[in-house]
């Protein structure tokens, strides 16, 4: 038997395995698939639902204006909140126009009933301009809400007035103390909403909020939305009340000891909300302008969503998340 000896120098082994790992490392390249990382799912864990757009006011700034005077019919409208719940909803606001407005405020009373007894939702909200709402809608509707948002941008009655915050000789500021009063009687939380503009944007609010003492005074700097309150084809032409950033960082500053306020500018404000039109479309505002998605009651809430331009990081920057439920054994203001 004949024995063969195979030596290899130091060079050769080098080469052999470079020629293995390309070899490897061709296959690996071949075999890679592109792989696309999927958007994250947005769950709309708090919706602005303007069921209406009709409204009793005419405040010169207003950003959704009564372009339609649809309103989807109550039991339609239910269908599309549980839709909403099914995807991760746990709070509705609901919104206008002015939404004690249809039915003297039933309509809207009997979907926040529904979103508490049936739905369970554990914070349901509304926001109104005041003028319409009464103790009796309290009596009726009022263990299912949670927040009483009311606007209320001055405390002189001349300059609500101008801004176009009043219905014939009703005091405005009136009415608001009335509310407030009414939300701490039958157990509603109480917040104010108010837009600096260029007929506020000197005036010193604070010890008439002191008194007041919301839970939350919201603070926003007018926003001007094209088709809305800018442009051509606007309702409203909001220009002559718009101010800078910096007159209204001069307003949040005077009322920097304000222990309730929560300011958003028009950079945190734009797309940080989920707004649901009056056909349950939801619309993207990132362009300057109100662009409606499908309605969700006809592709689903996931496919809507893909069209609404929310941007749930600005949203969680903003202070989106609070304790938003008035059961008291459970959270604390």
């Amino acid at each position: 038997m004949m024995l063969y000896s195979f030596s290899l120098d130091f060079d050769e082994i080098f080469i052999v395995l470079s020629l293995l790992l390309i070899l490897y490392f061709s296959r690996k390249i071949l075999n890679i698939k592109t792989v696309k990382k999927a958007p994250d799912r947005i769950v709309p864990k708090s919706v602005n639902y303007h069921f209406t757009r009709r409204c009793n006011y005419e405040c010169g700034f207003c950003f959704h204006t009564a372009k339609t005077s649809f309103m989807l019919d109550l039991d339609i409208a239910k269908r599309g909140l549980k839709l909403l719940k099914d995807c991760g909803m746990e709070k509705i606001n609901f919104s206008g126009g002015e939404p004690f407005l249809p039915m003297r405020g039933r309509h809207l009373g009997e979907m926040m009933k529904y979103c508490k007894t049936v739905l369970k939702l554990p914070s349901v909200s509304v926001v109104s301009n005041g003028s319409l709402i009464t103790e009796k809608w309290f009596q009726t509707y009022g263990s299912y809400v949670d927040i009483m948002a009311v606007s209320c941008d001055s405390f002189d009655e001349d300059t609500n007035k101008a801004i176009g915050r009043g219905q014939g000789n009703k005091n405005h500021l009136e009415k608001i103390i009335q509310v407030g009063d009414w939300c701490r009687q039958y157990n509603v939380l109480f917040k104010l909403n108010t837009v600096v503009n260029t007929y506020n944007k000197d005036e010193d609010m604070s010890e008439q909020i002191r008194t007041i003492n919301p839970i939350r005074w919201k603070v926003f700097q007018c926003l001007l939305l094209e088709g809305e309150n800018a442009g051509p084809d606007a309702l409203r032409n909001a220009e002559r009340f718009y101010i800078d950033d910096d007159t209204f960082e001069r307003f949040l500053d005077r009322h920097r000891d304000v222990d309730c306020l929560v300011p958003e500018s028009n950079t945190k404000m734009q797309n940080s909300y989920l707004i649901l039109d009056e056909y349950m479309r939801f619309l993207d505002c990132t362009s300057g302008s109100k662009i409606p998605s499908k309605s969700i009651l006809d592709v689903g809430v996931e496919n809507a969503l893909k069209f609404s331009g929310f941007d749930e990081a600005m949203f969680k920057k903003r202070g989106g998340f609070y304790k938003w439920s008035k059961e008291a054994d459970k959270y604390s203001w």
